[in-house]
């Protein structure tokens, strides 16, 4: 999630063309006179351009290897080809257009700006999916609260529909997606198929979601520097809530970056640090006991030292830490969703590829990739901890000197991560919420550099106090999940590919688009346009509305048992309360 906009932010600030003609891509992007078949249209040439293009690239590129697909092929994309004229004359004659006239910037500088700007390689962007979903530490807990055959039917289900999604946004990005009309973002897609005020929506969830995101990495690395300061002897060590104050007061400074480019290549080793903290976790605890002082004080005296019990079920009542039966079972899967989250920053990643047309490749490996570092990791710490194991896992580790390691290198992995978060929620907010509506100045006007380094002090502030005003880390993690993650990653795209297919569907040979004038000759309008959109594919629109539906019916029960968890965390339930010095590890 977070290396698909630095590398769009290295891009971007590099192109001196892509700069001038910053004024007629917002247009371009946001332009209510543009119709959905319009974008159809731009859509279908670019595509064919790029497979021209493409072909020419590979050729020239010779073999490829593995050196090559490590490295995400970040090479140069090929100059425009004959292919590409010879498409572009479809489109009719556009070099003297009102855009190109008002801003100086022809239709041709526009498509080379955009294409230079498109660089990446479908492994590299295996790698950046891989970076955006991977977060395995919840797994073992998801695994405690449903049991053995529950957790890996659910993991498979969630892994395998998160695909689905996923082939469901890249289909939808392929058919409006243009040089013309370049698509930057999930926002973007939702305006196209259903309007302005969908677009505005789905940014502002966007926006909360990675404020909350926020709030909950403070929170991981808050429960890392209470356990350093406990010491061996787990003594009281420094006060939650000041350990929570002093991630935030560091976040005040690192946000202040507006440019990501210098941390692009610590986001990426970061991959590899939370490699090496799974590996550390898992020889650990397969040779030493559970962190009961941690599960004792998060989830209560029922998890203090005892014997370990796994389930090839759901737990029975008093043995899952997230709640008995039904509750506990749908905080675990709250869990395996928020552990597939990530396709939100999807259409960010395509847009950054050379040729598109291969995220599919990169998205299947990456999903069976995490999917299987899921199930061995997960299974394989519930196996040696059962009832006690602790989310994140590594904090489950009860040996001090490893437990510090890995507590170590995960302040350095979630700080960047927070960072990260942090900076792209503030610029949703500032992009979405202070330049339309107070009129807020660009970030790269010296008012608009103040009034970034004001309000970033505001924002950490907030995600703060989200964080200390609700210190049990797996409800509220679970919460976001049902609330945020579920819907971006099933409910959405399911929605979308629903208005796409119709609306596109719809369109027929006895239709036409000019491109001189830009308008569009409908047959007709209304519920017959509407069903024979539907009925061109009724199979696949009939599951999407399924899939829309349960996903929705998913949400609503995750916010239910999140709800419940922190009502009894907040009963007494938990050693750590809202601004307390109390530790909950």
């Amino acid at each position: 999630m977070i290396a698909g906009d630095v590398v769009g932010d290295v891009r971007r600030a590099s192109l001196h063309v892509a700069r001038q003609s910053q004024a007629l891509g917002a247009a371009q992007s946001h332009d209510p006179s543009v119709t959905f078949e319009e974008y159809v249209y731009y859509a279908d040439i670019t595509r064919k351009e790029e497979e021209v293009a493409n072909d020419l690239y590979l050729a020239s590129r010779g073999p490829s290897t593995l050196k090559n697909l490590i490295k995400g092929n970040k090479t140069a994309p090929p100059p425009t080809t004959a292919g590409d004229a010879a498409a572009s004359e479809k489109s009719g004659s556009e070099k003297q257009t009102v855009e190109g006239i008002i801003t100086g910037v022809s239709p041709d500088e526009w498509k080379q700006a955009n294409r230079a700007m498109r660089t990446a390689g479908w492994g590299g962007v295996f790698y950046l999916i891989t970076t955006d979903i991977l977060g395995p530490y919840s797994a073992p807990w998801a695994f405690a609260q449903m049991g053995y055959g529950p957790g890996v039917a659910l993991y498979t289900v969630f892994g395998v529909m998160s695909y689905y999604s996923g082939w469901l946004l890249w289909k939808a990005f392929m058919g409006l997606d243009s040089d013309r009309h370049p698509l930057r973002g999930y926002g973007d897609l939702y305006y196209r198929v259903f309007g302005p005020l969908s677009c505005h929506l789905v940014n502002f969830a966007q926006g909360v979601q990675l404020l909350l995101f926020v709030s909950v990495l403070i929170l991981v690395v808050g429960q890392s520097v209470s356990q350093i300061s406990q010491g061996p002897l787990h003594d009281p060590g420094l006060c939650f809530v000041v350990c929570l104050v002093i991630v935030t007061v560091i976040g005040f400074f690192l946000g202040q970056i507006r440019t990501l480019q210098r941390f692009a290549w610590l986001a990426t080793s970061a991959v590899f640090l939370n490699l090496v903290i799974l590996l550390i976790t898992m020889v650990v605890i397969s040779l030493t006991p559970p962190n009961f002082n941690a599960t004792e004080a998060s989830f209560g005296p029922d998890f203090g030292p005892g014997e370990v019990k796994t389930f090839a079920g759901t737990p029975p009542e008093g043995m899952a830490s997230g709640g008995s039966g039904f509750v506990g079972s749908l905080n675990g899967l709250n869990q395996a969703v928020y552990s597939y989250g990530g396709s939100m920053i999807f259409a960010a990643f395509m847009a950054e590829m050379r040729h598109p047309h291969d995220f599919w490749k990169a998205l299947l490996i990456a999903e069976v990739f995490i999917y299987v570092v899921y199930m061995f990791f997960g299974i394989f710490v519930y196996s040696y901890q059962g009832q006690y194991t602790y989310n994140p896992a590594n904090q489950g580790i009860s040996l001090y000197t490893w437990q510090t390691a890995t507590n170590i290198i995960g302040i350095v992995t979630s700080m960047i991560c927070t960072t990260l978060y942090g900076n792209i929620g503030m610029k949703v907010l500032y992009v979405e919420v202070l330049q339309p509506v107070f009129n807020a100045p660009p970030l790269t006007v010296t008012r608009g550099k103040y009034l970034w380094a004001a309000m970033i002090p505001i924002y950490w502030s907030v995600a703060f106090v989200i964080g200390a005003g609700v210190p049990q880390l797996s409800y509220i993690s679970g919460f976001i999940g049902a609330l945020f993650i579920l819907s971006f990653t099933y409910t959405l795209p399911a929605l979308l590919a629903l208005g796409f297919y119709i609306k596109k569907d719809a369109m027929t040979e006895g239709e036409k688009f000019d491109p001189a004038t830009g308008k569009y000759t409908f047959i007709d309008t209304g519920i017959k346009r509407f069903m024979r959109g539907y009925m061109k594919r009724p199979a696949m629109n009939t599951f999407n509305i399924i899939y829309l539906l349960g996903g929705l019916a998913t949400t609503g029960l995750g916010m239910y048992t999140s709800i419940e968890g922190l009502i009894a965390a907040f009963g007494g339930k938990s050693a750590a309360t809202s601004f307390g010095c109390a530790s909950p590890v």
